[in-house]
């Protein structure tokens, strides 16, 4: 073989890895865009359902697509396009509102039309208290090493939707409030940590989400690793990684 023939031949096989980079490149693109996007969890507004650490997948074609569902927004879309309403329940993630970029997961509380509000540390959705069972405590280590346990309930959804929720104190600061309107194209959306969550009751800070930001629906839990781990030391695995809470459904 030739010096030619053979600079020939490396110049083609750089050429096909190249090509084939680009294709898993554009390939994860598109399942990042159109199917499900990876998330983590940076706050504790959503205990004890997810957990500082936890890694989610979020399904993007659940309420079809907006211009949020596309890397930095910049899809020419107006509303939405195969759009699926959210249903009460759901954890979801969208677009802070008051900026269009912030990534939120909350869960769907009111929908558009619903009169949203809580009375002594109740949920009530139409002026209908939503039923709740007082259930174990959330046992959490402190920081110094000890225990805190708190109020845990399994609360219930007028569509039948079951989670538990969080009581870290009986008068919260959001545990009485006013009537909350949802305007039509809007969510209400809450954190299950019900005394430690920046959510819909705080109206400069979130208020409603409109249906157009939305990215996606959480669907499964594939990572976790203790508070304060990285997940990339795989070297701390055995001790780190929440095992008990890898693949669990949402």
């Amino acid at each position: 073989m030739s010096v030619t023939e053979e600079k020939t031949e490396n110049e083609g096989g750089l050429w096909e890895t190249v090509k084939v980079i680009i294709q898993a490149l554009v390939l994860a693109l598109l399942v990042r865009t159109l199917l499900f996007q990876p998330f983590n969890i940076p706050s504790g507004s959503m205990k004890d359902t997810l957990l500082i650490g936890d890694y989610l997948f979020v399904s993007k074609y659940s309420y079809g697509y907006s211009q949020y569902s596309f890397p930095f927004g910049l899809a020419p879309i107006e509303g939405r396009i195969m759009a699926s309403e959210p249903e009460r329940g759901d954890v979801a993630v969208f677009k802070l509102p008051r900026d269009n970029s912030t990534d939120y997961i909350k869960r769907v509380i009111g929908l558009p039309g619903d009169r949203i509000q809580m009375i002594e540390g109740v949920l009530h959705i139409n002026d209908v208290p939503v039923p709740r069972e007082r259930i174990d405590d959330y046992i959490e280590q402190t920081p110094f090493g000890g225990v805190q346990r708190v109020a845990r309930y399994r609360e219930t959804l007028p569509n039948g939707v079951s989670y538990e929720t969080l009581d870290l104190t009986e008068r919260g600061q959001w545990d009485n409030t006013r009537v909350y309107e949802v305007p039509e194209g809007h969510y209400f959306m809450m954190g299950d940590n019900r005394d430690n969550s920046v959510d819909s009751r705080v109206i400069p800070a979130v208020g409603f989400v409109p249906f157009e930001n939305f990215v996606g629906r959480a669907e499964i839990l594939f990572f976790s690793v203790e508070e304060g781990q990285s997940a990339w030391m795989f070297w701390n695995w055995p001790w780190s990684v929440r095992w008990d809470r890898l693949f669990k459904t949402l």
